[in-house]
């Protein structure tokens, strides 16, 4: 049905001001029931309408409710309609926010948060006028997004030698070290170019990728919809992992696997690998920080890294852009050609992603030695030009399937945001070095 509403804007917790979303009121709603077993969307939708309703009747024209205050009303809709579980599901969402932002605040749980490296991001992108999707807009409009290319790429280079410094210093006592982050965040070109700065300034290194040590496909737990849960750390042979990692630090030759992504399995050959005594072994994992993965090393010999897309650029709606969006657009583009997964199954499988992330990856950033940025300020119109031929598909694909309710709002949300964007139509001025190409493909490396 249709609802006249004349509420358009409300006050977040910060004390700004937002265009008011009836759809976020929906999607709580439905994550809360969602948490107790339900699925109907549509009533979700149903109770949302009241909300807005009772909003409408509660606050005059002109009037910007508090974010508290919906939530109180979301509460009260959901009693009144005697859905008590469900209003107790919210109830106890909303209290753990609370909880996290109060620990925010109290500096309890600051280590997962890489406030100065953020601001670092977010200063530079002012000072280059891309802060904003609009600005972004404005730099393709004008002919000046190559300008922002080279400034960016420089950006990157360099952080790859500060990272490298970092290491020199420590040069006699490391024997491994790990790059850590999750998926799509650059782990693979960084270690790349790494390795090309480090062996520049003497170090001998070796590398080994740990995804060989994936598991076959077959053998990772199975959902409903045929997808496979392979983003967990016992996706991999953690147990072979620290076993290899182990006798290469004591000198003894290895058989490192070597796995297929395309058919999901381990090939029959392997290959033989031994670490001399003056290397450093340079290995990129997903897990990397999860310490079961490399338990078997001393810790004295290990130096971690961790890497994160940390865009720092805000949409038309003036939210920032999630990290974890910006990554699933990167794997969008490089499953499609590079994995034989399609950008609609990506978004459909990203749940497994984020879970594994908020449960193996976040928790343990307090342990890097070094916080890598590892996202580009000019990288959205370059996604438009490769996605948005799919956004549509992928869009309805999911709108209309209550169980995979959480690949349409995440399909909705990258619609909003590449809409907005304009694509740039040549990317040749992007370096064949870039860690933009490891998604877009062009590369000088092989990956």
């Amino acid at each position: 049905m249709s609802i006249d509403n004349h509420i358009t804007h409300i006050y977040k917790r910060n004390g700004r001001l937002v265009a008011f979303d009836q759809d976020r009121i929906t999607d709580a709603i439905f994550r809360a029931a969602r948490s107790i077993g339900g699925e109907d969307i549509e009533r979700a939708k149903e109770l949302s309408d009241q909300v807005v309703i009772a909003l409408n009747q509660t606050f005059e024209p002109g009037e910007k409710p508090t974010v508290e205050e919906i939530q109180d009303m979301v509460i009260m809709v959901l009693e009144k309609n005697d859905h008590h579980t469900t209003a107790r599901a919210y109830a106890h969402y909303r209290s753990e926010h609370a909880r996290l932002r109060e620990g925010r605040k109290s500096g309890k749980i600051l280590d997962t948060i890489p406030y100065k490296v953020l601001w670092d991001v977010l200063s530079w992108n002012v000072d280059y006028g891309c802060e904003t999707v609009e600005h972004l807009n404005e730099h393709v409009r004008r002919g000046t997004l190559p300008i922002l290319i080279d400034a960016a790429e420089k950006v990157y280079h360099d952080e790859v030698g500060n990272l490298a410094q970092s290491i020199i210093k420590r040069k006699d006592e490391i024997r491994i070290v790990i790059i850590a982050g999750p998926s799509s965040s650059g782990k693979t070109t960084t270690t790349i170019k790494l390795r090309e700065y480090l062996e520049k300034e003497g170090i001998a290194l070796s590398s080994i990728a740990l995804d060989n040590y994936f598991k076959n496909l077959k053998e990772h737990p199975k959902d409903e919809f045929g997808d496979y849960d392979f983003e967990r750390p016992e996706s991999l042979d953690i147990e072979l992992v620290n076993e290899h990692l182990l006798a290469l630090i004591q000198g003894v030759e290895i058989q490192v696997p070597v796995y297929n992504f395309k058919t999901g399995q381990r090939e029959k050959k392997t290959t033989p690998f031994h670490l001399d005594d003056d290397h450093i072994l340079l290995i990129d994992s997903l897990h990397g920080l999860y310490e079961p993965m490399t338990i078997s090393v001393p810790a004295e010999s290990k130096y971690k890294m961790y890497i994160e897309a940390l865009c720092q650029i805000k949409d038309t709606n003036g939210e920032f852009v999630r990290w974890a969006d910006l990554r699933m657009l990167r794997r969008m583009v490089r499953d499609s050609w590079c994995r034989s997964y399609s950008p609609e199954m990506t978004v459909g499988h990203w749940h497994y992603v984020r879970n594994s992330e908020m449960q193996y990856i976040v928790p343990y950033i307090h342990q890097a030695n070094y916080i890598f940025n590892g996202s580009l300020p000019y990288e959205l119109p370059v996604h438009k030009k490769y996605l948005w031929k799919y956004i549509d598909q992928i869009y309805n694909a999911y709108k209309d399937l209550p169980k995979r309710y959480d690949a349409f709002i995440r399909s909705r949300r990258i619609y909003e945001l590449l809409n907005s964007v304009t694509a740039i139509d040549d990317d040749s001025c992007i370096p064949k070095n870039s860690l933009m190409r490891e998604y877009i493909g062009g590369s000088i490396y092989k990956y």
